[in-house]
């Protein structure tokens, strides 16, 4: 079968004029007709000029995106898309490969790529700095579409979206971003550095205009009258993710939609496993046309709720304002509960900049005639003219009313707030250029003049005067300690690098050189067995020359006096957890539960309050070696200073989750982290690559294999996508026809490993708890088996249940998978006197753990020999 012609074919070997035709003749043909911006900013990207496009939602910059693209291609040039978010870039990523065929589309993370020489890439912005950095001038980009500028004035991620603009002057650059503001400075510097006239497309007036109101009725009133008026979809956008859940599950019972409507959602979602404790919430919402969308779902219920939503199976939406950030879902009506945010650090009014971002959502081009914007008055204000509205006109009745005020100390807005915002144009983007030991060494390899190439930096750049001698005085301090550590030699003849830089360095985990080091002081518990795919492995996972000096020297600090824990698998998973960034809801809520434990058991044990108080200043969250890593830590940064850019965070999720034997849904449950599942799950998967990646070969071992495919499993069960998407980038499906809902992950039987390590988990589990001798904890799980009656003859013989190491060891779990249907488990207790009599019997069901995603245990008796 032949593949359809794409624009790339369309425009190769065209001239500007021709290149321009195409493109325009390209969107007819699929029904659209550019406005006067697209047109305006499509002319000045063939004709060679940069573009600052700056344009409210709605008037499709995608589209001038794609002009972009086409205009590099058909000049035989390579352009770069980059966004600030992954699920943005892999989104635009798949459209392309649509619209310029598969063979000119790539994509590059940190951790992985596909098609990373194509004449189009896709990637996020940090991603992009670092080959601006390392490569220069010389970088094979020609041209750069920057999605979402207005990450320019991120306090975090600035630094990302200004280096290109200053280390790429032969570049192109498309500047995309609904909220831009005034960009007069990085304008005027823009066509200083590389000669290229700077066309700005702003103050267009959107093709969708918006209506904004301030509403002092109850909100629950005012969506009431939205859904009678057919303003419909309406996102109601709140600032925490508690509060989106709450509204939500209180117009459950607000008839949102028909009968036929709610059929017509049950039909699409069809089979869809909704298999946590959010996910049987989330099913009775959109069942009812009401839908959540914030950053803690799993990602595969948001591509559930933004999939109903682009079908218009929707009508309300419960969400944060992260819907802001460039995800295409079809709103009419924005509802803004308040106009005040947490923002990590304090309560504050919205900037200009977010409330526009969030309210350019509404109206949908070629749907709506207009979009509606509603504020939502504060509570105070909103019971005031509800105690009004019901005195009518009775003066007596008016004069009685206590009017309430806005809380003291906190704050607040009114309608001269909304006015304010309403009016105001985004505030201008402040740079944030930041300096590094990792952006000087890839300074440094770039090779040349690296005194001037680093000057450059520093002091010709976007920063205020004082923020460069800042910058100067820190390049000064960084140059000097990677000279001391011999990373750099300041010859007469140059400065150069004296180690090579890895291919990724700074792009993936910039501390596993750290960690392959720290897990060689680890000792083996068992020889370590040879890989299914050990070309692959010694590829990816190969140390760096300098690693195995630096082994040396951690070996003759103090560091290699402690060994570990005794469980090597689980102190090698400890050493890469402790490299990844911190999951701070998990951890907050493990400290949360620790000191819990720790008041209770300091009560029984008669302990004061006042000591107790103090006591429990010192119990957070586990951090299993954290006196190993600190010291290895120490001596790893004396030869490779770059690493203390990052930060060294030892914690326990994975190892947690393991050690207690829990499924996904019962470690979320455990720890009441229902609202931030994605989060659990973004985490756990970035373990998973991160230790796929970063062990070597001759490090493992069969318990450390066992408890990677584990890992890879229960997050393949859980959402699929995480583990599975990039090896489906390849074969991209974009078919208007295709199920609503994600596929299911495969069989929990495929992976045969990673499947008895689930048999074992479960069985393990009844060994914990009978250890703990939690009774009903054990009854819940198999009400059938008196384990009573079982544990007091066991205890009558033994004082405790092992649980330890060898407790878990593979051999004392003997499964038999002679029969097809369902597989016999014997676990054999680990009793002090080591006689190994007492056996828990159980049979696994095979069906049902490919209908549940997971191993499914039915012990049958408690016996001994």
């Amino acid at each position: 079968m032949t593949a359809s012609p794409t624009l790339a074919d369309a425009v190769t070997d065209a001239a500007p004029d021709a290149v321009y035709d195409a493109f325009v003749a390209w969107a007819e043909g699929r029904g659209i007709r550019l406005y006067p911006a697209q047109d305006e900013a499509a002319i000045e990207l063939v004709s060679g000029s940069h573009v600052v496009l700056s344009t409210p939602t709605g008037t499709g910059k995608s589209l001038v995106a794609i002009a972009a693209h086409t205009a590099s291609l058909a000049r035989g040039g390579r352009s770069y898309y980059t966004a600030p978010i992954k699920a943005l870039v892999a989104e635009k990523f798949f459209a392309l490969v649509e619209i310029f065929g598969a063979e000119n589309v790539g994509m590059v993370t940190g951790d992985s790529s596909v098609n990373a020489d194509a004449p189009i890439v896709c990637c996020t912005a940090e991603i992009l700095a670092n080959i601006a950095l390392r490569q220069g001038a010389d970088a094979d980009i020609d041209a750069i579409v920057m999605d979402e500028f207005h990450y320019y004035g991120d306090p975090d991620r600035g630094w990302a979206w200004q280096v290109p603009l200053l280390l790429l002057p032969r570049v192109q650059f498309l500047l995309m971003s609904a909220t831009l503001g005034d960009v007069t400075p990085i304008v005027t510097d823009l066509e200083r550095r590389t000669g290229r006239e700077v066309a700005q497309i702003t103050g267009v007036e959107r093709p969708v205009p918006l209506h904004f109101s301030y509403e002092r009725r109850p909100v629950h009133d005012v969506i009431e009258r939205l859904l009678e008026e057919s303003e419909t979809p309406i996102y109601i956008v709140h600032f925490a993710q508690a509060a989106a859940l709450e509204r939500a599950q209180a117009l459950i019972n607000t008839k949102i939609a028909s009968r036929e409507q709610r059929d017509q959602i049950a039909a699409e979602i069809g089979g869809f496993r909704f298999t946590t404790g959010f996910g049987k919430t989330l099913s009775r919402l959109v069942r009812a046309g009401i839908g959540i969308h914030h950053a803690g779902m799993l990602p595969r219920y948001r591509r559930l709720v933004e999939t109903l939503a682009q079908r218009g199976l929707l009508k309300v939406i419960c969400g944060t304002d992260t819907l802001g950030v460039g995800i295409n879902v079809p709103i009419r009506t924005v509802l803004i509960t308040a106009l005040t945010k947490f923002d990590g650090t304090r309560m504050r009014q919205l900037s200009a900049r977010e409330f526009h971002q969030v309210a350019g959502r509404a109206g949908r081009a070629g749907f709506d005639p207009y979009g509606n914007v509603v504020v939502m008055a504060p509570e105070w204000e909103i019971e005031n003219a509800v105690a009004l509205a019901k005195a009518g006109d009775d003066a007596a009745k008016r004069k009685k009313i206590v009017r309430k005020k806005a809380p003291t100390g906190q704050v607040n807005w009114g309608e001269g707030s909304f006015e304010r915002l309403v009016a105001a144009e985004p505030e201008p983007l402040t740079p944030h250029l930041q300096l590094t030991a990792a952006m000087l060494i890839n300074v440094i390899g770039r090779g040349g003049d690296v005194f001037g190439n680093v000057r450059s930096l520093v002091f010709d750049n976007h920063e205020p005067r004082a923020r460069q001698f800042e910058l100067a005085r820190r390049a000064l301090a960084i140059f000097r300690t990677l000279v001391v550590a011999g990373i750099v030699d300041a010859a007469a003849d140059g400065i150069r690098l004296t180690v090579d830089l890895q291919p990724n360095f700074a792009l993936n985990q910039p501390l596993s050189p750290f960690a392959l080091a720290a897990i060689s002081l680890l000792e083996p518990d068992a020889p370590a067995p040879a890989p299914a795919n050990s070309a692959e492995s010694h590829e990816l996972r190969s140390p760096e020359p300098e690693t195995s000096e630096l082994r040396a020297d951690l070996r003759t600090s103090d560091a290699s006096r402690t060994a570990g824990t005794g469980h090597y698998a689980l102190d090698v998973v400890s050493v890469i957890e402790a490299t990844l960034d911190d999951p701070r809801a998990v951890l907050s809520q493990q400290e949360f539960r620790a000191r819990g434990e720790a008041v209770a058991a300091m009560k029984r044990d008669g302990l004061e309050y006042d000591e107790r108080m103090a006591l429990l200043e010192d119990i957070t969250y586990p951090k299993p070696l954290a006196e190993l890593l600190a010291q290895s830590f120490a001596v790893f940064a004396s030869s490779q200073p770059w690493v203390l850019d990052f930060e060294l965070s030892p914690k326990s999720v994975v190892r947690d989750m393991y050690e207690r034997a829990m499924s996904f849904g019962e470690f979320v449950s455990f720890y009441g982290l229902a609202r931030s599942e994605g989060l659990v799950l973004r985490y756990l998967s970035d373990a998973y690559r991160a230790v796929r990646q970063t062990v070597p070969a001759e490090a493992h071992t069969d318990d450390l294999l066992d408890l990677i495919e584990w890992l890879g499993e229960l997050v393949r069960q859980v959402d699929s996508s995480l583990v599975d998407e990039w090896a489906s980038l390849t074969n991209p499906v974009d078919d208007p026809e295709a199920p609503v809902v994600p596929p299911a992950p495969p069989s929990v039987l495929t992976n045969r490993r990673a499947f008895t390590v689930l048999v074992r988990n479960e069985l393990f589990r009844r060994v914990q708890l009978a250890a703990l001798q939690d009774d009903d904890g054990l009854a819940e799980l198999d009400p059938g088996i008196d384990w009573s009656a079982a544990m007091d003859r066991y205890y009558d013989e033994h004082d405790e249940i092992l649980t330890g190491g060898p407790a878990r060891s593979p051999q004392l779990c003997v499964i038999d998978t002679t029969d097809a249907d369902t597989w016999r488990v014997e676990q054999i207790i680990d009793d002090p006197a080591g006689d190994h009599d007492w056996r828990i019997r159980a049979e696994v069901d095979l069906a049902a753990s490919v209908e549940e995603g997971t191993a499914v245990v039915r012990v049958t008796e408690v016996v001994r020999l």
